[in-house]
């Protein structure tokens, strides 16, 4: 195996290169902040701050006008790919709490774009099924519970129209899933891995953005 790239991401090179994406605006900077003041011990759940800007980049490289987020927590990655949506555009965000996506409904409303998102408050997996059978998700991002990826994708997937784009986050969980003897979390998600991998109908792509990062395209 030849490595290619030897470039190791330091404090310095990070800034830099939130530097030179495009910066988060008032709204999306108050809920990052509020975040990590009012969850510390939840906070590394959020989108890493570099994620909203190719979130919403991605959702107008794609011309998506109906997202499925599968995981919102307090709502940034929701906020960031909601504004690049057109007006008419619609994104059903999919959780369990209450308490946490009430932070994301006030971001929502400050930025405007509250009538784009419908929150949907139910095991994921419920809200997944009760949808129509057909092709029509132009986007989907998933970044919720671990164990269920596998089944999440798997109601995506058919779900998703022809060159539509499922993005996965923490697909390498915190760089566990190298580990022979990984178990709970890292144990799922080395499973999910191996299922994009081998699924025909996908083209995916594995990569180091943050904590991972899979693109994959419905052929």
């Amino acid at each position: 195996m030849t490595k290619g790239n030897e470039t190791k991401i330091t404090d310095e090179l990070y800034a830099y290169m939130l530097a030179h994406n495009p910066p988060l605006d008032a709204v999306q900077r108050q809920l990052v902040e509020t975040t990590y003041a009012r969850l510390p011990e939840h906070a590394g759940m959020q989108s890493a701050e570099e994620q909203g800007p190719l979130l919403a980049f991605l959702v107008r490289l794609t011309g998506a006008r109906h997202i499925v987020e599968v995981g919102t927590f307090t709502g940034f990655s929701a906020l960031s790919m909601a504004q690049a949506l057109p007006a008419d555009g619609r994104l059903i965000a999919c959780d369990v709490s209450e308490e946490w996506t009430a932070y994301g409904r006030e971001a929502w409303e400050k930025a405007g774009v509250a009538d784009r998102i419908e929150l949907r408050i139910a095991p994921a997996l419920d809200t997944l099924r009760a949808m129509p059978a057909e092709p029509h998700i132009d986007l989907a991002y998933l970044d919720a519970d671990k164990g269920n990826y596998v089944p999440y994708w798997e109601e995506l997937v058919p779900r998703m129209r022809q060159g539509g784009l499922v993005v996965t986050d923490n697909v390498l969980f915190h760089g566990r899933v190298t580990d022979p003897g990984a178990t709970g979390g890292a144990a799922a998600i080395k499973e999910f891995n191996e299922h994009v991998a081998a699924d025909p109908r996908m083209d995916s792509v594995l990569l180091t953005v943050s904590d991972g990062l899979t693109l994959s395209r419905k052929r």
